[in-house]
C-alpha cells in the first residue's frame, strides 16, 4: 500500500466488529507513529493504550455518567465560540449528514442523544488510546499532536484496521483522569477508537467531501 492510497482510504469509522486487535499490532502502530514530526524535537504526545478488560471498565464508567447526566468541565474549546463561514456550514452539514445516514430525523433529540452517546463507547470498537499533553504546551505543540495522530491513522490502515479520532472525550477530562491516572501537568487532548471496520454499520455509510482547491490553495510563482 502506498501512503496516497493509505491517504484515500483513511475514514472515520463509526462502528466496529466484535474481533480483538493484537496487542502487538496496536504496540507496533503507536510505536512506529512516533517518527512524526515535532518542532525542536519535543515530541510532546503521551499515548495510552487501552484495550481488553480495562476498556470494559472505561465503558461501563462513561453508561453510568452518561445515564446520571453529569457534565463536567471541557478540556478545552474544540471548536471556537463563533464558527464563522464556511466552517459552520461544513460542521452542520458533516452532522446531518450521519444522523441521516443513522436514520435520525432531525427532530428526534432522543435518538441524536443515543447515537452521541455511542462516541463513549468507542463504537464498538476492541481497542483504543488517548493522547495527553503537558499542560505548559500550546498550539505548536498541538499541532504535533495531530501529526502524531495522522501517523497512527495511516499505520493502521496499511494494517487493516479502521480508526475514529475523538475530540469528543475532552468533554470528560475529570473522568478520563482518573480512570487513566493521568498526573496532573498533563491535559487530555484527545481519544482514538482503533479495530475492524463493521461494513454493515449504517453510519459507515457516510463519506464525507472536501473543499474544492479554489477555496484553499493559493499558487504562486
Amino acid at each position: 500500500m502506498t501512503v496516497t492510497e493509505a491517504i484515500a482510504a483513511r475514514r472515520s469509522v463509526r462502528g466496529f466488529l466484535d474481533r480483538p486487535v493484537a496487542p502487538d499490532l496496536l504496540h507496533a502502530i503507536v510505536t512506529k507513529a512516533a517518527r512524526a514530526p515535532s518542532g525542536g524535537n519535543l515530541q510532546p504526545w503521551h499515548v495510552d493504550l487501552v484495550a481488553g478488560e480495562s476498556l470494559r471498565q472505561l465503558k461501563a464508567i462513561m453508561r453510568d455518567t452518561l445515564a446520571a447526566g453529569r457534565i463536567e468541565p471541557a478540556a478545552y474549546a474544540i471548536y471556537p465560540p463563533a464558527l464563522g463561514e464556511p466552517y459552520r456550514t461544513r460542521r452542520f452539514a458533516v452532522g446531518e449528514a450521519l444522523y441521516a445516514a443513522l436514520g435520525v430525523r432531525r427532530d428526534d433529540r432522543e435518538a441524536r442523544r443515543r447515537a452521541f452517546a455511542d462516541n463513549f463507547a468507542f463504537f464498538g470498537a476492541p481497542a483504543a488510546l488517548f493522547v495527553t499533553v503537558d499542560r505548559a504546551m500550546g498550539p505548536p505543540q498541538w499541532a504535533d499532536l495531530g501529526m502524531y495522530l495522522e501517523n497512527v491513522m495511516l499505520l493502521a490502515v496499511e494494517a487493516g484496521l479502521a480508526t475514529c479520532p475523538q475530540e469528543c472525550w475532552a468533554m470528560y477530562p475529570e473522568t478520563v483522569t482518573r480512570f487513566l491516572a493521568t498526573p496532573p501537568e498533563r491535559m487530555l487532548f484527545c481519544g482514538m477508537a482503533i479495530g475492524h471496520e463493521d461494513p454493515a454499520a449504517p453510519a459507515n455509510r457516510l463519506r464525507t467531501t472536501r473543499a474544492p482547491q479554489s477555496e484553499w490553495l493559493t499558487i504562486r510563482g
